[in-house]
This record gives structure tokens, C-alpha cells and sequence, in this order.
């Protein structure tokens, strides 16, 4: 995927007129964070596992390398094999060469973030190898030729009306030939699509939501079963994942498990958990004959020990997209590259560069919503800030802003000028509001009246305030 985070202002003008985007989203805080309240209300422990799940990242990403060693160890032992890919090319090659080694013409995939950031779809197609999305929401953006827009939910920008236009459109060829409007026919339409993808597939791709370090295995959560048939029927299973995904015991994957479901879609675990190791054994019923994990770097190593250490305690869950008004706002396309909302404000420039990816971490109130909710602690706005410093002195911002914060930063570090400042600005703001309580323009804030009114302010300055406070409490 080309990233467009530099063209991020034209992207959001397009969203924002975009009425079947903004339609799609309203259901984000209805589907998503709504849940999340009820699920986390009904768990009085859930603040103890919050804890707990950040020193587990903590102490596994203070002894990675000891941990993907042992990964690697116990895959082995069990009959499988581990791929290391420094960089995403190194992760597209790999898996190719091994679905060529197997003669692979179709491979069936389940959803995985970590091979939308190598872009292994548009690979494996230009090598004759025909990747076919099995969950439904991938299913429909590779119909409709777009990235997810979400981390857990990839169509969340389509509205039901357009899934039936593209299930018209591309299932006509199959015999399709009646459009359908209700959500479960669309859903049964799509299963009977896909079911003979599955056994005629000779490679299974899936992500990983956990590796875990003392038994070799792989943790996918799904609600649909499409993983598990993704990885099962297959000859041959391709686990593609990033090196933060490693977490040290059972124990550990199974206290993580129980604060992602209930950020990410508020119920209190996922329909499907499945935990794979190795390849089939002889007295297994059903599996691989081959397991393969490819764990890719792609810069994260680098993030120990920076300032941004703390974004590779993600677990993906999606929790700060469903609570950012921003991403409500706007959508993940918006973003312009793979990653959106709070964590791909942090995480996007890791990867693309700050000089592409400088609008992003600017792209939010710091109402502090998505550090509230992460289940990992993530300190999402501290590290965005990290990143506009760095923006700031990389003057990749406009001049006229890097001015406008030199002028504000010599009036703040002289306290009486302020004050005075801060006091008349106060009572010609709320003059110009006189009447209504409100502005419908102002100079210098048309990014914001452009669209809607400015709260003329009301009494003191806050520090007037405060001190008024103090000498009362004298």
C-alpha cells in the first residue's frame, strides 16, 4: 500500500463529505465502545488485569530476545519451523518461496494486519498465486480493492447497501444473480462463496494475535471460524507476525485474552480462540502437514529502549479508534496508510517516517480517551507529542504555525505579560460573542469556525481562577 499520510488534509476533506462513510461511522460508538462500557462494568477485576497485562509486556519486552529464542526452540521441537524477516521484502520472499514450494495456486488467508504491512496480496498475485480473503470483512475490501479502514473491524466504513452492490457486482459471474439487501443473506451468500475456496486452497495464511514462547504456539482469536479453516485444511500453515506479538506462558496469553475481547468488541472472549502448534502429528485427524512462522521486524527492535518502547505493548485491539472523535470523525482510510487512529498516529511514523507521516500525531484533541481505554496503558498522547517535537524541529510543519508556537512559547515563560495578555483576550472574545455566547468567525481560527461556532469564553481566565482559589483557601 502506497501511503498517502502526507496528502492527510485532502483526506480528511474528502471524508468528511464522504455521506456513506459518515453514515457507516455512527455505528463505531454503538457497536464498539458502547459494549466495551457494559463488558468492563460488569468485570470488577478488570483495572487488576489491566495491571497485570502491562507488566507482562513490560517484562517480555525487557527480555525479548530471550523469548523469541525460546519461540523458536519449541516450534522446532514440535515439527514446525521459524522464519526471521528484518523487513517487510524479507517477509514477502520468504512466504513466497514457500508457497511456491508447495505448489501453491491459491491461498486462503485470515485476517492479519502484519501482512497488510508487507503488502502480501498484491505480491503473491504478481507471482501467479491468487490470495482469497476468508474473513468477511477483508472478503469485502478485497472485493471493493481497498485497505481496512479498522484494526478489528476492516469494513466499517461500507454501508450495507454498498456490500450489496459489490457482492451483486462480483458474484454474478459464480450465479449470483439476485442482489440481496438483508444483512444475513449477504453473510449466507458470502459463506457459500467461500466454502470451496477452502478446500481448494493449498497454503493457509493467518496472523497471530500471541506467540507463545514456552509451548511453540500460535494464538488466533476470530468470531466467524474462518481461521480455523484457514489453517487446518490447508497442506501447508504460514503464521505471518511481528516480534512484540510474544508473550512467555499459557498463563500470560490467558489473562491477556481476557482484557482484549472485552476492548475490542465488549464480549467477554472472542467465539473462536485457537491455539496451534507444529504441524500434524500421525494420530491428529486433521491439520497441516507443514507450520511455518515468519516473524518480522520491520523497525520494531529499534522502538526498545525510545520513547516509543511502550507502543509494542499493543495488542490490537482497537479499543482508541472506537473512542478517538477524530477516527469517528474521519475514518481510517483518512490516515493514509495501514495503520489508523491513536496507534497509528504513534505507530505509522515508526515505519514510513515522520517527514510522511507528520500530520498524524497533530491529528488529535488529547482529550486522552484512547490512554483511558487501552487495556495496555499506552501513553498514546505522550508519545504523539514525541512525535510533533520532532516534527517541530524537523520544520516540517507549516512556518506560520513554527511562529505562532515560538511567539506563544516567549509570552508563556514570562508570566505577568501572560496574564495580561490571556485577561484581554478573554474580554474581547467574549464581546465579539455578545450576543449568542458563541463566535461565527475569528481570525487566525478559521480551521475551526469554518464549520462551527466557537464558545465565546465566560469570566476569568483560568488563571485568575486559580488564583482567586488560592487566596480563598489562605
Amino acid at each position: 500500500m502506497e501511503p498517502t499520510s502526507a496528502q492527510f488534509h485532502e483526506n480528511v476533506d474528502k471524508a468528511l463529505h464522504d455521506a456513506d462513510l459518515q453514515t457507516a461511522l455512527h455505528r463505531v460508538d454503538k457497536n464498539f465502545a458502547a459494549r466495551r462500557t457494559a463488558a468492563v462494568t460488569a468485570m470488577p477485576e478488570f483495572e487488576a488485569l489491566r495491571d497485570e497485562a502491562v507488566r507482562i509486556k513490560d517484562h517480555t519486552l525487557d527480555h525479548l530476545d530471550l523469548y523469541l529464542e525460546t519461540f523458536e526452540e519449541n516450534v522446532i521441537a514440535s515439527g514446525g519451523q521459524v522464519h526471521w524477516a528484518a523487513t517487510p521484502e524479507d517477509a514477502r520472499q520468504i512466504i513466497l518461496d514457500l508457497c511456491q514450494t508447495a505448489g501453491a495456486r491459491t491461498v486462503t488467508k485470515g485476517k492479519s494486519m502484519i501482512a497488510e504491512e508487507v503488502a502480501l496480496n498484491p505480491f503473491l498475485e504478481q507471482h501467479g498465486i491468487t490470495p482469497v480473503e476468508t474473513d468477511l470483512g477483508e472478503y469485502i475490501i478485497q472485493l471493493a480493492d481497498e485497505p481496512p479502514s479498522h484494526i478489528i473491524g476492516p469494513a466499517i466504513h461500507k454501508t450495507k447497501e454498498q456490500v450489496s452492490d459489490l457482492f451483486a457486482t462480483h458474484h454474478e459471474k459464480l450465479g449470483k444473480t439476485k442482489r440481496l439487501t438483508e444483512g444475513s443473506d449477504l453473510v449466507a451468500e458470502a459463506r457459500d462463496v467461500l466454502r470451496p475456496r477452502y478446500l481448494e486452497a493449498d497454503v493457509g495464511i493467518t496472523g497471530a494475535n500471541f506467540l507463545i514462547a514456552e509451548t511453540g504456539t500460535s494464538v488466533i482469536v476470530t468470531n466467524e471460524g474462518n481461521g480455523d479453516l484457514t489453517q487446518q485444511l490447508p497442506r501447508m500453515h504460514i503464521v505471518i507476525a511481528s516480534l512484540e506479538k510474544i508473550v512467555p506462558t499459557l498463563e500470560d496469553a490467558s489473562t491477556i485474552l481476557r482484557v482484549l475481547a472485552r476492548s475490542a468488541t465488549g464480549q467477554q472472549m472472542s467465539v473462536y480462540t485457537t491455539f496451534s502448534t507444529g504441524p500434524r502429528r500421525a494420530d491428529d485427524p486433521d491439520g497441516p502437514d507443514a507450520y511455518h512462522v515468519v516473524l518480522l521486524d520491520n523497525g520494531r527492535s529499534k522502538l526498545l529502549g525510545t520513547a516509543f518502547r511502550d507502543i509494542l505493548r499493543c495488542i490490537r485491539c482497537g479499543a482508541c479508534f472506537n473512542h478517538c472523535p477524530v477516527y469517528a470523525s474521519i475514518g481510517g482510510h483518512a490516515y493514509g496508510w495501514v495503520y489508523s487512529g491513536p496507534m497509528g498516529a504513534v505507530l505509522t511514523p515508526t515505519m514510513i517516517g515522520i517527514e510522511e507521516a507528520h500530520h498524524l500525531p497533530s491529528a488529535t484533541p488529547f482529550c486522552g480517551r484512547c490512554e483511558a481505554v487501552c487495556p495496555m496503558r499506552i501513553p498514546l498522547p505522550k508519545m504523539m507529542r514525541h512525535w510533533r517535537e520532532q516534527a517541530f524541529d524537523k520544520k516540517l510543519d507549516p512556518a506560520r504555525q513554527r511562529v505562532a508556537l515560538r511567539v506563544w512559547a516567549w509570552v508563556a515563560q514570562r508570566p505577568a505579560l501572560y496574564r495580561r495578555l490571556t485577561g484581554l483576550a478573554v474580554r474581547y472574545l467574549a464581546w465579539r460573542g455578545r450576543p449568542l455566547g458563541r463566535l461565527r468567525d475569528l481570525p487566525l481560527a478559521g480551521g475551526w469556525t469554518d464549520s462551527r461556532d466557537l464558545p465565546a469564553p465566560q469570566g476569568q481566565t483560568f488563571s485568575a481562577q486559580w488564583a482567586r482559589q488560592r487566596q480563598g483557601n489562605a
